[in-house]
């Protein structure tokens, strides 16, 4: 599931791929971007913020947002038929290709970040403050607390996984009020720190057990022991989202 640091890796392989390089071609598959043509710009830069992924090529941004299912994929193999394809890139023998993106436009590049701007701090940038993020995160103290830890308004990044780990390392419910946290300062430099040492990692680990099976505490452990007082894990998908916890050791 894309959230920040999977974002965060990919536009560090998209940088590395394409950046310094001229474009050989640009084939944008959404209508309202369709004659955009990039062929013969630089791309200077690859970023993220937050979930978001800004791509610059001359005077323009190429703006993509994952959502559920979206991908960027760099390759060196020749293109194959595939209806999911939004964006292709090439530098060369370089391919990027953008595939099931939730959003895809292209942005006057001096006002991209504009798109960002109600973002709360980047938990993996350079304007991370969790300062900010604890005053963000308590400022409603009945709101509940898995809804605040996806709002990206008070930080960039989280996603469903990381929202159902913080929870149980936090020890409440995803449904009781941020108000009773203690701490919430201890919880957001959590939340960096979960998402710092995974952003360059394609399996996604919470619990500091690389091994195959131990990577996280509950997201995804419906029904199996928790790792910490044996417990069978609780989950509900009332609402869309699917929310993972241990009532013994999540009150």
């Amino acid at each position: 599931m894309p959230e920040g640091d999977t974002v965060f890796r990919t536009a560090a392989t998209l940088r590395q791929a394409l950046a310094g390089r001229r474009l050989t071609r640009c084939d944008i598959r959404v209508p309202q971007f369709a004659t955009v043509d990039l062929t013969g710009q630089v791309v200077d830069e690859a970023l993220s913020r937050g979930k978001h992924l800004f791509i610059r090529v001359g005077q323009v941004s190429i703006h993509s947002h994952l959502k559920m299912d979206g991908s960027w994929r760099v390759t060196t193999r020749q293109l194959w038929a595939d209806h999911r394809v939004r964006i292709i890139l090439e530098a060369g023998e370089i391919r990027a290709l953008g595939i099931d993106l939730g959003v895809l436009e292209i942005l006057n590049r001096n006002d991209d970040t504009s798109v960002v701007a109600r973002l709360g701090p980047d938990l993996l940038g350079d304007d991370w403050n969790p300062q900010i993020a604890a005053a963000n995160l308590a400022a409603d103290s009945q709101r509940p607390l898995a809804e605040a830890l996806l709002d990206q308004r008070v930080m960039a990044g989280i996603g469903n996984v990381y929202c159902n780990e913080l929870c149980f390392v936090s020890g409440h419910l995803p449904t009781a009020p941020v108000g009773r946290l203690t701490d919430p300062l201890r919880l957001v430099v959590r939340a960096r720190e979960m998402l710092w040492f995974n952003r360059f990692r394609s399996n996604r680990c919470t619990t500091g057990d690389t091994r195959p099976g131990r990577r996280l505490w509950v997201y995804g452990r419906a029904g199996q022991p928790c790792r910490r007082c044996a417990t069978p894990v609780e989950y509900d998908s009332t609402g869309g989202r699917v929310t993972y916890w241990c009532p013994y050791c999540q009150r």
